[in-house]
């Protein structure tokens, strides 16, 4: 199914008996930088990406509303930490994500209390498709050592936060967003503002 076609969403809910939970978890971008939207095609390319990871999540959320507001079901939106950050060569990505986040606190205020809506929000991930972004097996080793936690989320540790927003749990959980990033990245302006620190020399700050 694409979930950019409302019709074939609208047809995939319509033939379920019931639904207790979704996640909408399609999404991605490739990498590309915003100066090569020169012409009418390449914008549509980074309308597209905002399609997919913004407006499909609200088709699929909206197919599954009736079938959620019956069970006291609950969403969960797999957002990213692009969306609070700049995303040079994702930008449009990084904008479809901060948008989404913006519209599960909506849909958790509007759709309360029948549905709870609440935001996974990712950082670097290992999957089947890392090398695309952080190359070869150094490459990936290099980017772990950014994390605090020294490793990139594996996809089992996203599907665990995602099962607790779900689970009886988080009941009183709606509207929120939740990290799930490692602990983020080392700040650069650290390294650089403590080489002194470890030479003795300076003052603490």
């Amino acid at each position: 199914m694409d979930v950019r076609d409302p019709d074939s969403v609208h047809r995939l809910f319509d033939g379920l008996p019931r639904v207790d939970v979704l996640v909408n978890n399609a999404g991605g971008s490739p990498y590309r930088p915003l100066a090569d939207a020169g012409t009418a095609t390449a914008a549509r390319r980074h309308a597209r990406v905002i399609e997919l990871n913004l407006t499909a999540p609200l088709t699929v959320s909206l197919a599954a509303y009736e079938h959620l507001a019956r069970a006291g079901g609950a969403i969960v939106m797999i957002g990213s930490v692009s969306g609070a950050r700049p995303s040079p060569g994702t930008a449009a990505y990084g904008a479809a994500k901060a948008g989404l986040e913006n519209l599960a606190r909506s849909m958790a205020v509007e759709w309360a209390p029948d549905i709870r809506v609440n935001t996974l929000v990712v950082g670097m991930v290992r999957t089947e498709l890392s090398h695309l972004h952080y190359g070869d097996e150094g490459g990936i080793a290099a980017v772990a050592r950014t994390v605090p936690l020294g490793r990139l989320a594996e996809p089992s540790d996203i599907g665990a936060a995602a099962v607790f927003l779900a689970s009886d749990a988080a009941a009183y959980i709606t509207g929120a967003s939740l990290l799930v990033h490692g602990g983020g990245e080392r700040p650069a302006f650290l390294d650089a503002a403590t080489v002194n620190h470890r030479t003795g020399k300076g003052e603490a700050g």
